[in-house]
């Protein structure tokens, strides 16, 4: 599955039972099946549900993190929306 979202799609999936999305760098991910696997615990990843985790993630993560999982967790990109 791969589609585009907008912020306000991503909110949305912002619980486990919703799909629970982040946005790290513009692509989003669906992470509530990795929520009890995480190695930092599944609290971090239940409170940025349906934000942009990007510096979140990037503190404690390194590219090759992101390559490991973005094939089995990525569902998408994050869509531009226009700016007023």
């Amino acid at each position: 599955m791969s589609g585009t979202f907008t912020a306000k799609e991503v909110a949305e999936h912002n619980t486990v039972d919703n799909g629970l999305y982040i946005i790290i760098d513009n692509n989003v991910y669906s992470v509530a099946s990795f929520v009890d696997e995480h190695p930092g615990g599944s609290k971090i990843l239940k409170r940025v549900g349906g934000k942009d985790a990007s510096k979140q993630f990037w503190k404690y993560h390194n590219e090759s993190v992101l390559k490991k999982y973005s094939e089995k967790l990525k569902v998408g990109t994050l869509k531009e929306e226009a700016k007023l």
